[in-house]
């Protein structure tokens, strides 16, 4: 089950709605075709960037069949977990009929399970189906913090296949990588993770940003994993602001609002969250017009000498 690929860079796709705050299926499907168009190698549906908790499962599994059906063989990974695992595995097993490629689970959030507890639902999860299976780490919302030593014993079930990281900890993704299998693979969950992830050895990321700057995101990886970890860091940099501005208010507003300056009708989002607000507008608007400017200077920022010798440095000291 480890000969999986979904590639370097899968977007968490934000769910587009209607004025009425219905799925717009029809421009879900546009979005999915848009992103595979501008660097994204997979997508995630239903994934936290796609308001997951407030999105119905029968909802879901359209979802999963229009996205699908719209990508053909490009992967796509559908967002099946919560708080409660009958109910995780139940939306495992509608997925599995759609024809996804895959299967994203978060550990669960309020409850806050033991590590025991932790394993337990995955191997349900992953028992469920035999789709390959994405354990999701994000303890900033779950409060729970799905341990190595829990996610080495759970990449022991044959379809758990992926880590998606984001509880931040450059120590915990190097004791991740201390401890797992070399085929496990470890997603950086953070944009602003992204290159930090991919020097300590890991395979790529689950991108928000990507919904915009996915092809910038693109070079950056291409250029480190083809040995230029000057061009590669020169990205990162001037990528970073962009990569934090995208989270000025909760994700997914700031994305939806982006996404919706692009020209694809990805509406607003449903309560408990809250459209932007005006101050919150005109920050995106303006970092759009900073990414505009970023576009317009193909070579981006000069690399400094100070910076040459820096990553060098690092270059030589890696073994």
């Amino acid at each position: 089950m480890r000969e999986m690929s979904f590639g370097r860079i899968l977007t968490a796709m934000v769910t587009p709605m209607n004025e009425a705050l219905e799925i717009n299926y029809e421009e879900a499907k546009r979005l999915a075709q848009y992103l595979i168009a501008h660097g994204s190698d997979s997508v995630v549906v239903c994934g936290t960037t796609g308001e997951s908790p407030t999105v119905k499962d029968d909802e879901k599994v359209e979802l999963f069949r229009v996205v699908k059906e719209a990508l053909g063989k490009t992967p796509v990974i559908a967002g099946i977990g919560s708080y409660s695992t009958d109910d995780s595995v139940s939306l495992a097993r509608k997925a599995a009929t759609t024809g996804v490629d895959g299967l994203m689970a978060v550990v669960p959030y309020y409850n806050k399970p033991s590590q025991e507890g932790l394993y337990q639902h995955f191997k349900a999860i992953a028992e469920a189906t035999s789709l390959p299976l994405v354990l999701y780490n994000v303890p900033s919302r779950t409060v729970t913090n799905l341990m190595p030593a829990t996610v080495k014993r759970l990449a022991e079930i044959p379809n758990i296949v992926a880590l998606k990281e984001a509880a931040g900890s450059v120590d915990q993704v190097t004791e991740l990588k201390r401890i797992l299998p070399p085929e496990f693979v470890i997603y950086s969950g953070d944009d602003s993770m992204t290159l930090p992830m991919l020097a300590l050895g890991c395979d790529g990321v689950i991108s928000v940003a990507a919904h915009v700057i996915g092809e910038e995101m693109k070079q950056m990886i291409d250029a480190w994993f083809a040995g230029d970890a000057i061009q590669a860091t020169q990205w990162h940099l001037d990528l970073f602001p962009i990569f934090k501005g995208i989270f000025v208010t909760t994700n997914p507003v700031p994305i939806k609002s982006i996404v919706n300056m692009l020209g694809i009708n990805a509406g607003g989002v449903r309560l408990p969250l809250a459209n932007a607000t005006l101050d919150e507008m005109k920050f995106l608007n303006d970092l759009m017009d900073s990414i505009k400017k970023l576009r317009a200077n193909k070579s981006t920022a000069q690399i400094t000498p100070e910076l040459k010798v820096a990553c060098e440095t690092a270059s030589n000291t890696i073994v």
